[in-house]
């Protein structure tokens, strides 16, 4: 061993020498620096023999603390060297928002904005100089109609959804008394339907395209087990999953050891053996099925209202199902628009990064073409992506949403640290992991009232917010009332940044920037 990146590798092995020799001639008291130190020599001598890692071959010892480094460097980045409106996902204002709303202590900030307001891509509310009386109402919007027997009406800020199984048993508990308390939906997920979700708070069961808590041994979908669960006084809604912001287009895997029995028996999986969530649904392979399969489930489930979620992709298969929905005369209830930009689900860096419609241009794609077909009055949309706060709602309500969900801010309000080790089974808080003594730190009854008070301290600054901007209600929020920077001396209000089609105008003719799309849509085929 020559060359300086050997230097600690001899410090070790003069030191041990040095040791040994005490030990034997001074002090046999010396023995246990002698075993560690030696046990380092040992290791330097492995790294320099094996042949897998270059850089523990060519710096034997030293080399192994580019490991330790990177073990640490999230929370060193986040702890010490990113600044407040940095990181990302969340930034720490964004975090510490949540959990000041969760712990119901002040979300007041001093001395201004630390955003850049001159930045492009900067949006603000235009408020109004005769501001209205801030409401206590907690608006809802009404998810009822065709075939609908048990219509619901769903809070404008709801639990997205994240499936046992991901998440702790205590954390879905949790969530689900949280929801209890402030009258708010909470989404299964599409993992199945536990007893740790029967809290007493009003469930949307997701039904993916492994059928879980629905499913024949096969695989398939069991109609007469779908109608037995969704009939449930505490199910108030059914979602059929298409796909997700995190990976649309992708499945799910859950591995081998995180599916214990209770997981399997829920999910109607083997134990122990990795759990599959396969790309595609099937129950059906066409839009005009998927809507047939969406008047299934509502009578299956004695008329709750149904509907989907979905990250839009390409759209002339979702312009194709606005089709099938004109010559079935079937529709959903309610849409869920997901993000491209992600959300809880651990998935590939290419699908997380590039796979999918961000969230804004899927919402107003979605919002008008529903318009286009002179159905957006029928079917509401609901949204997820990163909702934190009362302006990130008012700014997806303005863009066409009738209500919001959120999945990782929920998941502060439990405790969640931004670890991102959501995949590894090992979550410091005991959220998002399997491990009973990492889930006994998440307490239940205290992270309740969290959820609970994050979801009424954010949707009361909502209602400031429209009040401000001199609305009595979110009916009234539009487009015109966000505001974009678009260079240093441009601004524009969302009204004039983006085409927003007349009621029926697909129908009738649509625009050239949408007439190759909507003729190329079939209600026949997806592709």
């Amino acid at each position: 061993m020559r060359g300086p990146q050997f230097t600690p590798v001899g410090i070790v092995g003069v030191v041990f020498a040095i040791a040994i020799v005490l030990t034997v001639w001074v002090n046999g008291d010396f023995a246990w620096l002698a075993a560690v130190v030696g046990a380092l020599f040992l290791l330097a001598v492995v790294d320099f023999f094996q042949t897998r890692h270059s850089v523990r071959r060519n710096y034997p010892l030293f080399g192994r603390l580019r490991w330790v480094s990177e073990q640490f460097r999230p929370e060193i980045q986040q702890y010490f060297v990113e600044q407040d409106t940095e990181g990302e996902p969340f930034d720490r204002n964004q975090r510490s928002l949540v959990y000041q709303r969760a712990k119901n202590t002040h979300g007041e900030q001093p001395f201004g904005t630390q955003l850049d307001v001159y930045q492009p891509g900067y949006e603000w509310f235009s408020h109004s100089l005769a501001p209205k009386p801030q409401s206590e109402t907690q608006f809802r919007v009404r998810l009822g109609g065709q075939g609908v027997d048990e219509p619901y009406d769903m809070s404008l800020l709801n639990v997205s959804a994240m499936s046992f199984g991901a998440l702790s048993s205590n954390a879905i508990i949790a969530l689900n008394d949280g929801a209890k308390r402030g009258r708010f939906a909470h989404d299964t997920g599409e993992g199945g339907l536990s007893d740790h979700h029967k809290q007493g708070g009003d469930l949307v069961w997701e039904i993916g395209t492994g059928y879980f808590g629905t499913r024949t041994p096969e695989g398939r979908f069991d109609p007469d087990l779908f109608a037995e669960v969704s009939r449930l006084d505490q199910v108030k809604c059914i979602s059929i999953k298409l796909s997700q912001g995190a990976k649309p287009g992708l499945g799910g895997v859950m591995p081998g050891t995180k599916v214990t029995a209770e997981i399997a028996s829920i999910r109607g999986v083997p134990e122990g053996v990795t759990c599959i969530s396969p790309p595609n649904h099937t129950a059906f392979a066409t839009p005009e099925e998927l809507l047939r399969f969406v008047d299934d489930l509502r009578r299956l489930s004695g008329g709750k209202p149904t509907g989907f979620k979905l990250c839009v992709g390409k759209p002339t298969e979702f312009l194709g199902i606005c089709k099938a929905m004109i010559e079935t005369g079937i529709h959903p209830q309610f849409i869920l628009v997901d993000g491209g930009e992600g959300g809880t689900g651990a998935a590939p860096l290419e699908f997380e990064d590039h796979v999918g419609m961000p969230l804004t241009e899927g919402l107003i794609f979605a919002h008008n073409a529903l318009v286009g077909v002179g159905l957006r009055d029928q079917v509401k949309i609901g949204v997820a992506g990163k909702i934190s706060s009362g302006a990130q709602m008012a700014t997806r309500i303005a863009q066409g949403a009738d209500y919001t969900n959120a999945a990782r801010p929920m998941m502060m309000a439990l405790g969640c640290i931004q670890a991102r080790r959501c995949q590894t089974n090992t979550c410091p808080v005991g959220v998002a992991t399997q491990q009973p003594r990492r889930v006994r730190g998440l307490v239940v009854e205290d992270k309740a009232e969290r959820v609970y008070q994050f979801h009424r301290n954010t949707v009361a600054s909502f209602n400031q917010l429209i009040a401000a901007m001199g609305l009595d209600g979110p009916g009234h929020l539009d487009p015109s009332h966000l505001v974009r920077r678009v260079d240093a001396t441009t601004v524009r209000t969302y009204e004039d940044l983006y085409e927003w089609l007349e009621p029926g105008e697909l129908l009738n003719g649509p625009r050239r920037s949408w007439a190759e799309n909507w003729a190329k849509a079939t209600p026949g085929a997806f592709v």
